[in-house]
């Protein structure tokens, strides 16, 4: 069984940080291409970022404006953002994802039928 499971959110004030966290099981964890998708109050799923299985290859989404770092450890089947500087716009429930097949790209957001984890709540409020 794939199982996916975020930690890590909370509730931060404006200019705050967070890292969340994405602990793997049941895949070849090293093998999968990984993303962050998030879905603020109301709205649809917004891909965030991208890593590739080495973690030598990532990409962000432009509105973040540089201030999310996605990264790997390989060792601990973990996934991880760090996000910085954040907004009351970031506020969302963030979910780890990938698609069956361990490949994907910029802006892709995998299919329910992928790999997903049941999501962490960021909260930055004023």
């Amino acid at each position: 069984e794939v199982r996916l499971v975020e930690s890590g959110g909370g509730e931060v004030h404006p200019g705050e940080s967070l890292r969340l966290s994405c602990a793997a099981s049941g895949i070849t964890f090293s093998a999968y291409d990984m993303s962050w998708i998030r879905q603020a109050p109301g709205k649809g799923l917004e891909w965030v970022s991208r890593i590739n299985p080495t973690g030598t290859g990532t990409q962000y989404s432009a509105s973040l404006e540089g201030r999310f770092t996605v990264s790997r450890d390989n060792t601990k089947n973990t996934l991880y953002l760090q996000m910085n500087s954040l907004k009351v716009e970031d506020t969302a429930v963030y979910y780890c994802a990938t698609n069956k097949m361990g490949r994907l790209w910029a802006d892709y957001i995998p299919p329910s039928d992928g790999y997903w984890g049941q999501g962490t709540q960021v909260t930055v409020s004023t």
